[in-house]
């Protein structure tokens, strides 16, 4: 990842949060922030380790630190390694787990006490993989190697453990589809691009 590709996810994940990206807002919410906080170190340590040695030698142990920090007094655990994609939003802080091999698409919301696990046997035996504009409820279950497609809603306290089509919205244990209507009205300020 390179500083622009860096900088583009930071403000993104900003925009989504704020409804617009500058630096000002940025200081105030890496500071004063609490799930941003944990979105901003994240991404800093995943961009840090792909630098130049004098850079990651200088930056790369306080920032992971701060991540630390962060995990722990907010409960939050998503490895820096895990493939995220822009405009990345967590509505409220704690219990929030992801595997380090999930990949989650552009504009995914997570809420409190969301898991993405990995199943360890079986036919779906993996991490899951969630699609653009995805809202994930709170405490929703997502385990082993779901496909989870574009636009999809998913219910509070839902269990999935099977593929999910494209606009769906999912509710219940186990995870059963219940309309088409998908994820419109809970993803908002998707239009960064043409802001930033």
């Amino acid at each position: 990842m390179n500083f622009s590709e860096y900088k583009r996810l930071i403000f993104s994940d900003l925009y989504r949060l704020e409804g617009c990206a500058n630096l000002r807002k940025l200081l105030r919410h890496v500071i004063l922030g609490e799930a941003y906080q944990y979105i901003f170190w994240m991404r800093t340590v995943r961009y840090l380790m792909g630098c130049k040695l004098y850079v990651k030698i200088l930056f790369y142990p306080l920032a992971r630190i701060m991540l630390r920090h962060v995990t722990y007094k907010l409960g939050i655990s998503i490895p820096s390694d895990t493939e995220i994609g822009a405009g990345f939003y967590i509505g409220h802080f704690g219990g929030i787990i992801v595997n380090d091999k999930c990949i989650i698409g552009d504009n995914c919301n997570l809420s409190h006490g969301v898991t993405l696990g990995q199943a360890n046997r079986g036919k779906m035996k993996g991490s899951p993989k969630i699609g653009n504009n995805v809202y994930i409820g709170p405490g929703a279950k997502i385990v082993g190697a779901v496909q989870i497609g574009n636009d999809v809603a998913i219910g509070a306290n839902c269990v999935v453990t099977k593929d999910i089509p494209e606009h769906s919205v999912v509710v219940g244990i186990p995870g059963v589809v219940i309309s088409d209507q998908g994820s419109v009205g809970y993803i908002n300020r998707v239009d960064y691009d043409a802001v930033l």
